[in-house]
């Protein structure tokens, strides 16, 4: 056993001795250690239940003949990161979840290792970590938030997205502030990750996917006993892993990331997915050029309408029969590898093989799809030289192209401003930039500003263009990812008021229309910016992070 160094011989009494201080026996030092990476905290509402789907898991490894130990990492809210000095740090955050396991799982080397999270970047950074130490391992996330019910119309669904939609509508008069109070009061009513197809869902449902999470891994409500018994089963699953030497790198295949891929096509999914596969794909020394997404991305229809971009929630897709029902619609059209291997132990065809679509009003068949391709696309241009990302699914058709004026800001709070005052105006094209990777630093989200032009009645007229990025509560024409970031001299940086910006999202392109030699006269003054933190963990992110085209990872 991999813990043997730790524990085995004359040599390792004091290790066990140390083992013992802790409360461990001998018969539970001569069993296989397994590490359980829990996440919980109280500062998440995705987290604050995870301590009992710890003490599932340890349950169902115990049973299955293993030794249970856990361990914690960090985690950020991004909701409540959003739109102050916070966000900064949430993306990257990501980098140190991974490198904290690495740590822990070395310097106690496990046998095998669970990972509990439940959110954005928790998630990809257990994978992240997964795929780097490649012992057997399984996640078992924390499960969705249960939808909230509109104070008004309680047959209407709501989640946080609609809090923050209701801070433009109440800024432009729409609605009162104690009407915005309700929202706030009955939008989020359980633990559990946020209720509509944002990240931390995304990640949680693409880890089922792509074969790191049993089934009901991405879609089993928190406040559900399912879940509990879930966990228990994850406990004993990873013990099978375990005795077959079933390692990550026989699941995270190329093959493994292009069934990802096709799910999130067809769920319309996140932006930050994007991000979040290439690194895991990078730890797992898979290569995902940005010009698959859009190869996916043109083959897969949209299956399902999940909030922002329609009205159903993750508690829907779960009675629909949850990802196995989207991958065996997938199957059916070829698009699904039904070979790859999964935490099950079985391949993906197996695990489909009595799996239905139990609604097929949320998982619309082949033939009757929201959308002919998938939920994302990548666009190119001298905008975008390095690509950018649309969730094209949650954008009005009449958006799909569209050209515009310029309205140029050098941060968030001062794009948030203008359109909070009502300063943008139908048909501007609102440009945020130095908030990439390493400009912003930690490439900030964009939740505020979004949801701002959405409830202020402006996304069937208004796009967004930013280097930073977006939570995966935004819609409408919404673009980020720009690559090469404005911070490292992209074109974005040389745009000016009223510059005419050309999107054409069927065609994958983002244009400034600007001739190349105002372009080089334009760059002839420019000057990078001086760094926004200069000093601590954001300082050190800022000058080792690479581009969102390459997965936001660190340099070497």
């Amino acid at each position: 056993m991999r813990s043997d160094i730790a524990k085995k011989g004359i040599a390792r009494a004091p290790h066990r001795s140390l083992m013992k201080a802790a409360g461990f026996t001998d018969a539970e030092i001569e069993r296989p250690l397994v590490g359980i990476a829990n996440s919980a905290n109280e500062l998440i509402p995705g987290h604050i239940h995870l301590d009992r789907i710890a003490e599932a898991v340890k349950a169902g490894v115990y049973a299955a003949g293993g030794t249970p130990m856990e361990f914690s990492t960090i985690g950020v809210c991004d909701g409540i990161a959003m739109n102050h000095t916070g966000m900064h740090y949430s993306l990257a955050s990501r980098e140190v979840i991974a490198d904290s396991i690495e740590i822990t799982a070395t310097a106690h080397p496990f046998d095998a290792i669970v990972m509990v999270p439940n959110c954005d970047k928790i998630v990809p950074g257990m994978l992240m970590a997964a795929a780097r130490l490649n012992i057997p391992c399984i996640v078992i996330s924390g499960g969705p938030m249960l939808a909230g019910r509109h104070p008004e119309d309680k047959e209407k669904k709501t989640d946080l997205v609609s809090v923050f939609e209701a801070v433009g509508a109440a800024r432009s008069g729409k609605i009162t502030e104690s009407r915005l109070a309700e929202v706030e009061n009955t939008a989020c009513p359980t633990c559990g990750s946020c209720a509509g197809m944002f990240t931390a869902n995304s990640m949680n449902c693409l880890t089922e996917a792509i074969g790191m999470g049993l089934p009901g891994n991405g879609t089993v409500p928190a406040p559900f006993s399912e879940r509990i018994r879930l966990a228990k089963q994850a406990g004993g699953a990873v013990m099978n892993l375990f005795r077959n030497e079933l390692t990550p790198d026989r699941i995270l295949t190329d093959r493994a990331f292009r069934n990802a891929l096709a799910v999130d096509m067809a769920l319309g999914c996140s932006t930050n997915t994007v991000l979040h596969l290439k690194a895991i794909a990078h730890e797992a020394n898979v290569d995902i050029a940005l010009d698959r997404i859009n190869e996916v991305s043109g083959k897969t229809p949209h299956l399902c309408s999940l909030s922002p971009a329609g009205p159903h929630r993750i508690e829907d897709l779960h009675a629909a029969g949850g990802i196995p029902a989207v991958m065996k619609t997938l199957d059916g059209m070829g698009l699904m590898d039904t070979e790859c291997l999964t935490v099950t132990g079985q391949a993906v065809g197996e695990n489909l093989k009595d799996v239905q679509v139990k609604d097929p009003s949320v998982i619309r068949p082949a033939e009757n799809p929201y959308h002919e391709q998938g939920g994302l696309a990548v666009l190119f241009g001298n905008l975008a030289e390095d690509g950018c990302v649309v969730k094209q699914s949650a954008v009005v058709k009449t958006m799909l192209r569209h050209k515009g004026p310029a309205r140029v800001f050098n941060s968030e709070e001062d794009a948030t401003e203008a359109i909070m005052n009502n300063q943008i105006q139908k048909g501007d094209v609102v440009v945020i930039r130095y908030e990439g990777p390493a400009g912003g630093p930690g490439m900030r989200e964009m939740l505020t500003p979004t949801s701002a032009i959405a409830g202020m009645g402006l996304d069937d007229s208004v796009a967004l263009i930013t280097d930073g990025r977006f939570s995966g509560g935004t819609k409408g024409a919404s673009i980020g990812h720009i690559s090469p970031e404005a911070f490292h001299g992209g074109l974005l940086a040389a745009v000016e008021e009223n510059d005419e910006i050309v999107i054409d999202i069927p065609g994958r392109t983002l244009t400034l229309n600007l001739d190349r030699g105002e372009i080089e006269n334009r760059f002839s003054g420019w000057r990078k910016p001086e760094p926004k933190i200069r000093k601590g963990y954001m300082a050190k992110y800022a000058e080792r992070v690479t581009s969102a085209g390459e997965g936001a990872v660190f340099k070497g």
